[in-house]
C-alpha cells in the first residue's frame, strides 16, 4: 500500500479521488491555498495540481480537516455509539475522544467491553479514555467500582488513548493509593482532568500529578491559569454547559496563543446535534466572537490531534487520513460535504447496533420505597441547591423555613430526591432546589451523573413516587408525571442511559418530551433533563444531592 501511495503522490499512477479547485486551509502554516487534494486508499497523497480516476470540482469551496470533538460523553446523546457517530459525521466531525464513564458507572467492565466493541462499528475515529473515577466519589452508590487493575487490562487496546477525567480532585491531591495506581499505570498515555474552580497551589499539585487536559473552565482567567500550568484547555460548549463565550472573548482580547486549546462538547443532546452539529457550531461561535477562522479551525483539528497524540490526523496534508470537511465559507461554516477515509458521507451506510450485554438492558433495580422517602424534617433554615442558568455549577442558598414554604407555593422551590437504583440498596435522600421551575407534578430520570441513580424533582410526594415507579417499569429513561398520570415517557433501555432507536426515530421523541417539560413550567433558560442530571454530581461546586444525602462540594462533606 505504501508504494502505491508514493507513486500516486508523484502522479505515476492516478489517485482514486481528486477534490479540485478548493481553498485548502493549511493548519500548519495558517495559510489558505488554492489547489487540488489527491486521495488514494483513504489517505491524502498530495495537495497541488492533480488529475484522478474520480474528480470533484469544489468551485472554490473551503477544504478543512475533519473536526475532532476532544471530550464527549456519547451516552449523554442518549443513543448508542454507532448512531451517535453517524450524526457527528453528518456535520464534519470525523474523530471523537470519549470517556464512557456514564455507562461504566452502570455496567462496569462489561460496559467497557461493549463500548469498545461498538467502537469498531462506528463510522468515525472513535477513541476512548478509560474512566478513572467509577464511582466519581465514595459519597454515592454506583452500579460498579472500577479498580486500577481492571482498567489496565484495556491499556493496550488500539482505541484507548489514556485515562479519563480525574474527577476526584481531593483524592488526587491527597494521593489516595488507588488513584495513584491509576495515574502511574497510564503515565505513558494522556490523562484527562476535571478541575472546576481549582486554583493556586492545589492546581499546581493537580498538574504535577500528570494531568494533561481540563474541560471544566468557565472563565478566561480559569482557562489561562490551567494553560500556564502546562495543561491543555478544552473549550466546552454543549447543551447545558456553555463556556465558550467567556473563554474565547478573553482569548481574543488578550491575543494569547491557542495551540494548547481545543473544542469539545462534553454533553450535548442529539436533537441539538442534528440542528447545528457539535464542533462546527463551536467554530462558528468562536469566529463570531472575533477569533480568526484559521485559529478556530486549528483548535478544532490539529490542536486536538496534537494534544491526544493522534498521528496523521487533523490536517489536509500528505500522508494524513482523508478525513475532510467541505465548507461553503468561513463565516457561516455550513458543511456541504464530508469525507471519511476518502469516502463521501452519502456513500457511508447508516449504522447498525451490536448485541449489548443483558446486564445493561435490565439496569433499574430499586428497593421498595413509599412517599416517606421524600420527607424533609422541618428546620429553621435549609441549604438549597441553586441552579445557575447555562452552567452545571450550582449555588448554595440558605433559605428560612418560611421562604421555602413560600417558594414551594410560588414554584421557585421544589423538592429533589435521589434513589439508589443499581443494587436495591435502601439509600435515598431528599432536599430542596431553586431555579428549576415546574408548576406542578414531577419529572424524573435515570440519567443522573455520574452514578446514574434515579433523580426526581417535584412539588408533591405522590407524583414523585409515581415517577420512580414508571422509570422502573420502562427500564430507565425520562418521565413526566402530573396528578398521577404519565404525561410523557422516553425509554432509555440501555443502562437507563441510551435508546436503541435510530436517530430519526429518537429525535422527535426527545423533542416532544423536552417541550412537554417546558409546558409544565420548567425554566426555559435551562435544559430540563441535562440540567437535572447534573444535580447529583458531587464533584462540581457548590452543592449537590446523592443517594447518601445533600453534599457540599467545596467542603467535600455532607451537609
Amino acid at each position: 500500500m505504501l508504494e502505491r501511495l508514493i507513486q500516486t503522490a508523484q502522479e505515476r499512477e492516478l489517485p482514486d479521488l481528486v477534490l479540485k479547485n478548493g481553498k485548502i486551509v493549511n493548519v500548519f502554516t495558517g495559510e489558505i491555498i488554492d489547489g487540488d487534494v489527491a486521495v488514494t486508499d483513504g489517505i491524502i497523497v498530495g495537495v497541488g495540481k492533480y488529475h484522478g480516476k474520480t474528480e470533484k470540482n469544489l468551485e472554490g469551496k473551503y477544504v478543512v480537516p475533519g473536526f475532532i470533538n476532544a471530550h464527549v460523553h456519547v451516552e449523554s446523546s442518549m443513543v448508542t455509539p454507532p448512531v451517535y457517530s453517524y450524526e457527528e459525521l453528518r456535520w464534519g466531525t470525523t474523530t471523537i475522544i470519549t470517556d464512557p464513564h456514564e455507562i461504566a458507572n452502570v455496567g462496569g467492565v462489561e460496559a467497557l467491553e461493549n463500548i469498545l466493541m461498538a467502537a469498531e462499528k462506528c463510522s468515525i475515529n472513535y477513541y476512548v479514555m478509560l474512566p478513572s473515577c467509577v464511582p466519581s466519589t465514595p459519597f454515592e452508590h454506583a452500579g460498579a467500582v472500577l479498580k486500577a487493575d481492571e482498567l489496565l487490562k484495556f491499556h493496550d487496546d488500539p482505541n484507548v488513548l489514556g485515562l479519563g477525567e480525574l474527577m476526584n480532585v481531593v483524592g488526587t491531591l491527597d494521593c489516595y493509593p488507588e488513584i495513584m495506581k491509576k495515574i502511574e499505570g497510564f503515565s505513558d498515555k494522556v490523562i484527562d482532568g476535571h478541575a472546576p474552580m481549582v486554583t493556586g497551589n492545589e492546581l499546581n499539585g493537580y498538574a504535577t500529578a500528570g494531568v494533561d487536559t481540563d474541560h471544566e473552565s468557565i472563565s478566561y482567567n480559569e482557562a489561562v491559569e490551567k494553560l500556564r500550568c502546562g495543561m491543555a484547555v478544552l473549550v466546552r460548549e454543549g447543551s447545558a454547559s456553555k463556556n465558550l463565550k467567556a473563554i474565547i472573548q478573553g482569548v481574543v482580547k488578550n491575543g494569547i496563543d491557542t495551540s494548547r486549546m481545543a473544542f469539545c462538547t462534553d454533553d450535548k443532546h442529539l436533537a441539538d446535534i442534528r440542528k447545528e452539529g457539535t464542533i462546527r457550531f463551536n467554530i462558528k461561535k468562536a469566529v463570531e466572537l472575533g477569533l480568526s477562522p484559521v485559529k478556530a479551525i486549528q483548535m478544532a483539528t490539529i490542536n486536538a490531534a496534537n494534544i491526544y497524540g493522534l498521528k496523521k490526523t487533523g490536517a489536509v496534508a500528505c500522508g494524513y487520513k482523508a478525513d475532510i470537511a467541505i465548507l461553503d465559507d468561513l463565516e457561516n461554516f455550513n458543511v456541504v460535504e464530508v469525507y471519511k477515509d476518502g469516502v463521501t458521507f452519502e456513500d457511508i451506510p447508516e449504522p447498525s447496533n451490536i448485541n449489548y450485554n443483558e446486564k445493561l438492558l435490565c439496569s433499574v433495580n430499586t428497593a421498595d420505597i413509599d412517599e416517606k422517602a421524600f420527607d424533609i424534617p422541618i428546620n429553621y433554615s435549609y441549604s438549597v441547591i441553586g441552579i445557575i442558568e447555562n452552567q452545571i455549577a450550582t449555588g448554595k442558598l440558605t433559605l428560612s423555613h418560611r421562604r421555602v414554604e413560600k417558594g414551594m407555593a410560588e414554584g421557585t422551590v421544589r423538592k429533589i430526591a435521589v434513589i439508589e437504583r443499581h443494587h436495591a440498596k435502601e439509600f435515598h435522600a431528599c432536599a430542596y432546589i431553586s431555579g428549576y421551575g415546574l408548576k406542578h407534578g414531577a419529572i424524573a430520570t435515570t440519567v443522573a451523573h455520574d452514578s446514574h441513580n434515579i433523580i426526581v424533582i417535584g412539588d408533591n410526594d405522590t407524583d414523585m413516587l409515581k415517577a420512580v415507579e414508571v422509570l422502573k417499569r420502562i427500564n430507565g429513561g425520562y418521565v413526566i408525571i402530573k396528578d398521577g398520570e404519565t404525561i410523557a415517557s422516553l425509554p432509555l433501555e440501555l443502562g437507563g442511559l441510551m435508546s436503541l432507536k435510530s436517530a430519526d426515530e429518537f429525535i422527535p421523541m426527545l423533542d416532544d418530551i423536552i417541550q412537554k417539560a417546558y409546558d409544565m413550567g420548567v425554566n426555559k433558560n435551562i435544559d430540563p433533563f441535562i440540567t437535572l442530571s447534573f444535580m447529583a454530581l458531587p464533584v462540581i461546586p457548590e452543592i449537590r444531592i446523592t443517594d447518601c444525602g445533600l453534599f457540599d462540594v467545596t467542603k467535600f462533606d455532607f451537609i
